[in-house]
């Protein structure tokens, strides 16, 4: 509703992000109240919606992460002299451009002061997950500042589930994650999977490198996908800077790069703004274990005497426990410290309640999902597909077909009511 408010008012008075003048890097973008809300009210909600983490809940008080954004607070300001950022971020060691201007200040004052308790979050899972980032980056010979990808995509939360369907880490798109190879299905998405999903994240970062040779294109592709930045470059008239095709961007994608700066300055110099990092509940050291054989989380659980949180924690692409080794074999993430005892008890594991975790009566019926995650379809119906035209909503284009609002969203992966001119939707009918 904030984002619809803030729209009427922009179209009530006529001014339109386009309307703006891009700015050299060097020079600050100009100051626009309403431009800096919309931006401060997406990334806010961001990072608010995505830090309601399954292990935050043991480091901080309360749940309540989703909070209001009050209009008052974007203009959070800092006594800190610009001169003191700009020296900062000149000092930090990157082969990526990383400049200074007053969009960038903002976003820096909302990681350093407005989600403090956030900031710190992610300050204790970065020992557990930028080690991982670091050496597939280093591996794919890619820039390791490029770790800071995941922290503004999904604050750091593998179960991160975008509005959209972009998933995991790395916030993948289903298309694009089956493109790099990512397992998809019913049991398993490997775009939770920390180690899969940045092999992929890392070929995805380097194919877009080989289309524009410049770093923070690549970031703003990464963000809303090449064809974006590639009309984004046409309407400049050629021009291949980002902040000269800054204002011809996605809304969205304008802010991600000033977040991602932000965010380098944030967990670069936390110390100076008194950020600590929260320890998180995650064995620093895992091993792995190959599993030839249906097992149950909860069996390895019980057995070993641990619990089941760290084993979903550790293993957070296997959706519903189940790690499904028929005919393949599939890895099992524990902390060292109990590989041995795992490897004493192996035969007692897939044993152990066997019968009730794998009781045909008890399972999930997989063929009622599809490969795009479509389900609960009428048996005789037929499927047709419909392009939204304008004014179209779900509740109408429901209506007019005799469905139901739940089952357009769950036939298309829709999260949310929101649907865009000329999108494709798949609906079962009567007959």
């Amino acid at each position: 509703m904030k984002k619809l408010l803030y729209t009427l008012i922009l179209s009530a008075l006529g001014v339109m992000p386009y309307g703006l003048k891009a700015q050299t890097p060097n020079q600050a973008l100009p100051d626009s109240t309403l431009e800096a809300m919309m931006l401060y009210e997406g990334f806010s909600n961001n990072l608010d919606s995505l830090l309601n983490l399954w292990y935050i809940q043991q480091a901080l008080d309360t749940n309540n992460f989703v909070d209001g954004v009050d209009i008052d607070s974007v203009g959070i300001h800092s006594n800190i002299p610009d001169s003191v950022y700009i020296n900062r971020l000149a000092q930090i060691n990157s082969i990526i451009d990383l400049p200074f201007n007053s969009i960038v200040r903002s976003y820096i004052n909302v990681y350093t002061q407005k989600k403090r308790d956030r900031v710190e979050v992610m300050l204790g899972l970065t020992d557990y997950y930028f080690p991982i980032f670091e050496e597939i980056l280093d591996l794919y010979q890619l820039p390791t500042e490029l770790r800071m990808l995941p922290v503004i995509e999904s604050a750091l939360n593998p179960r991160a589930v975008s509005r959209v369907g972009a998933t995991g880490l790395w916030q993948f798109m289903y298309g694009t994650g089956r493109m790099y190879k990512l397992t998809i299905n019913s049991y398993v998405d490997e775009r939770r999977d920390p180690i899969a999903s940045s092999h992929a994240a890392a070929r995805f970062l380097k194919d877009l490198y080989s289309i524009y040779k410049d770093w923070t294109l690549v970031i703003a592709a990464y963000n809303c996908g090449p064809g974006n930045v590639n009309k984004a470059i046409r309407r400049s008239g050629g021009k291949r800077n980002y902040w000269d095709i800054y204002y011809y961007l996605p809304r969205e994608t304008r802010g991600y790069v000033p977040a991602f700066i932000a965010a380098t300055y944030a967990l670069t110099y936390h110390k100076e703004h008194n950020l600590n990092p929260i320890a998180m509940n995650l064995p620093l050291v895992s091993d792995t274990i190959m599993v030839n054989d249906m097992l149950h989380l909860n069996q390895v659980a019980e057995v070993l005497n641990m619990p089941i949180s760290t084993l979903r924690d550790l293993n957070p692409q296997y959706k519903m426990d189940i790690i499904p080794a028929k005919g393949k074999s599939y890895v099992l993430r524990i902390p060292m410290e109990s590989v041995g005892q795992y490897i004493d008890n192996e035969q007692k594991i897939f044993a152990y309640k066997d019968s009730v975790y794998f009781n045909p009566n008890n399972r999930i019926d997989p063929a009622k999902f599809k490969s795009s995650y479509q389900y609960d379809v009428p048996s005789g119906s037929k499927k047709l597909v419909y392009r939204v035209k304008e004014g179209d909503v779900l509740g109408t284009i429901a209506r007019r077909h005799g469905v139901s609002v739940s089952q357009l969203r769950s036939w298309n992966n829709i999260r949310g009511n929101i649907i865009r001119v000329g999108q494709k939707l798949t609906i079962y009918v009567k007959g």
